[in-house]
């Protein structure tokens, strides 16, 4: 990033600080994620990267605007102006949400951030789900936990 002296007014960056969660398949799960930015009206992302994949884009949405695209499916966000937040949920939860989830404001998409990494699995002979949420402070730390699982 480059700015002049009188135009620097702070680093955009996300912060995403749950910990970790049980749920049941079939549940729903909301994950929080605030924001800092100087940017008036910044529009903020959903991200989420299966093992070995690419990131894809859940949500999109703009912190100036009421009109944001629709709910994608089982996943929503919806922006809280007041607490600069942006916390996604996801419904009726499925094996198939186990991934790395990403949160994000424009301009600042990369650097180091924290990611949630959620690992789904099933319980036999039950229905149950069990998904923990672990912190990942940088990329070092999300390559060791992807070889651990």
């Amino acid at each position: 990033m480059f700015c002049s002296s009188s135009e620097c007014k702070g680093e955009d960056k996300v912060i995403q600080e749950q910990g970790e969660v049980i749920a049941a398949e079939g549940d729903t799960v909301t994950l929080g994620c605030r924001f800092e930015t100087s940017d008036p009206g910044p529009t903020l992302f959903w991200y989420k990267q299966k093992m070995n994949g690419s990131p894809k884009l859940l949500v999109q949405r703009f912190f100036s605007s009421a009109d944001n695209s629709e709910a994608k499916d089982r996943f929503d966000a919806e922006v809280d102006k007041k607490d600069k937040s942006v916390p996604l949920k996801i419904q009726k939860l499925q094996l198939s949400d186990s991934a790395v989830y990403y949160c994000a404001v424009r301009p600042t998409v990369t650097g180091n951030t924290k990611t949630l990494y959620k690992n789904l699995w099933r319980k036999e002979p039950k229905t149950t789900v069990v998904m923990n949420i672990f912190l990942i402070n940088d990329i070092k730390h999300k390559h060791h936990l992807h070889q651990l699982l």
